[in-house]
């Protein structure tokens, strides 16, 4: 069973940065495409950021772009998001995803779909 744990979150003032992390176990990274999402209270999970399957590309909402980077170690099984230049309006709970594929900047499944917990992310002065 694949699982993911998420790390990294927390308070940062608007014009700062925050990495999170995504730990994988269980699974060969490679196999899966890995998503960051966001959940702000009282909407849709928002996918944000997605590394193709094999690392072979990533993906970005017109809302992170430019801003938040990508970036996976397959030796060490683990995921990241660098996010600069944070405006409060990317507070929220962020998560990680491991599933088949990305689509726009989702990780989407055909049959694999496992997520980590979550992790706050609050932008604020």
């Amino acid at each position: 069973q694949v699982q993911l744990v998420e790390s990294g979150g927390g308070l940062v003032q608007p014009g700062g940065s925050l990495t999170l992390s995504c730990a994988v176990s269980g699974g060969t990274l490679d196999f899966y495409a890995i998503g960051w999402f966001r959940q702000v209270p009282g909407k849709l999970r928002e996918g944000i950021s997605c590394s193709k399957v094999g690392n072979t590309g990533s993906t970005y909402a017109e809302s992170v772009k430019g801003r938040f980077t990508i970036s996976r170690d397959n030796a060490k099984n683990m995921v990241y998001l660098q996010m600069d230049s944070l405006q409060p309006e990317d507070t929220g709970v962020y998560y990680c995803r491991a599933a088949d594929y990305c689509s726009g900047s989702a990780a989407s499944p055909m049959g694999h779909d496992y997520w980590g917990q979550g992790t706050q992310v609050t932008v604020s002065s």
